[in-house]
């Protein structure tokens, strides 16, 4: 009984000797005596204490730093370059026993590659050329990086330059030139503003004058339409005498023309004798307030 008591204790302790968990972001690699034996995934997992062996193996995005460097550029100049890799182990069992058993240390594999790749690209490329083409760079860092780790079980998931430094007295000669060409700027926005400012002076003049121009030519209409309406206004005036003058006429035709007859009387002759009892005699008394002269039968 004691034996297996024993025993049963001894393989309790293997048992919980041999309980490893693998968590969501790893995978595991198993193996015994030395030689792989199995994948691990994440969650429980259980080996042979002293007899097999689990390697964990992160699979999140990892980033590594190819650190500063020094190249020189086509045109001469050694340039300060800086880069990072973000990369990450795929999650399938081949990818996850290739980044351990086809390469050593991928990490500081990936660093070396990428700073010999920033050599052969920036090294054909002139300084300026280099700063003004980084998404060029990036892109082909990363195609290469593709290309030469795709056997490693690895993902470049992108790249990036942080900085291509031109040596310090060219980076000073390149300040000055850019604040000249800021100051440059600065006047052109200046005299283009000082030129806005007149010119919506000029408009605004140019607004005013034709405001008072059109004014002035409502007042004429005005003027105008009111000289027509006073005129149109004296017509039918006159139109109303004229239609009152041939109604109160209708009922003194005769007088009217009495006064004919007159005027007829008087057109050639300066001075006249009237004899008595004539018809003009009585027209002129008519005229004079005076009662006509009766005929005797």
């Amino acid at each position: 009984m004691a034996i297996l008591g024993i025993l049963i204790i001894a393989a309790i302790v293997i048992f919980l000797l041999g309980i490893r968990i693998v968590r969501p972001t790893h995978r595991g690699l198993i193996e015994r005596l030395g030689k792989y034996n199995r994948f691990a995934n994440m969650g429980f997992n259980w080996i042979i204490p002293m007899i097999e062996v689990i390697y964990q193996v992160n699979i999140t995005e990892q980033m590594v730093d190819a650190e500063p460097q020094e190249i020189i550029t086509n045109d001469n100049l050694n340039a300060k370059v800086d880069a990072q890799v973000y990369f990450k182990v795929k999650d399938d069992e081949a990818s996850v026993k290739n980044c351990q058993y086809s390469v050593n240390n991928y990490q500081y594999q990936i660093v070396n590659l990428a700073r010999t790749t920033l050599r052969n690209i920036i090294g054909t490329l002139t300084l300026k050329s280099a700063n003004s083409e980084r998404g060029k760079i990036n892109a082909e860092l990363h195609r290469t990086l593709c290309d030469e780790t795709s056997s490693w079980g690895l993902e470049i998931v992108r790249t990036e330059l942080k900085e291509i430094d031109p040596p310090k007295d060219v980076q000073e000669t390149m300040n000055k030139v850019v604040k000249a060409e800021n100051e440059k700027i600065s006047a052109i926005d200046f005299a283009t503003a000082t030129e806005t400012v007149a010119d919506g002076q000029k408009r605004a003049e140019i607004k005013k004058a034709e405001g008072v121009r059109q004014a002035s030519i409502l007042q004429a209409e005005g003027e105008k339409r009111a000289r027509i309406l006073q005129a149109e206004g004296e017509s039918e005036a006159i139109k109303l005498v004229n239609e009152a003058a041939e109604k109160f006429f209708v009922g003194n035709a005769q007088v009217l023309r009495k006064l004919e007859a007159v005027e007829k009387s008087l057109k050639d002759n300066a001075k006249i004798v009237v004899p008595a009892n004539t018809e003009l005699v009585n027209v002129i008394g008519e005229m004079a307030g005076i009662l006509p002269i009766k005929r005797s039968s």
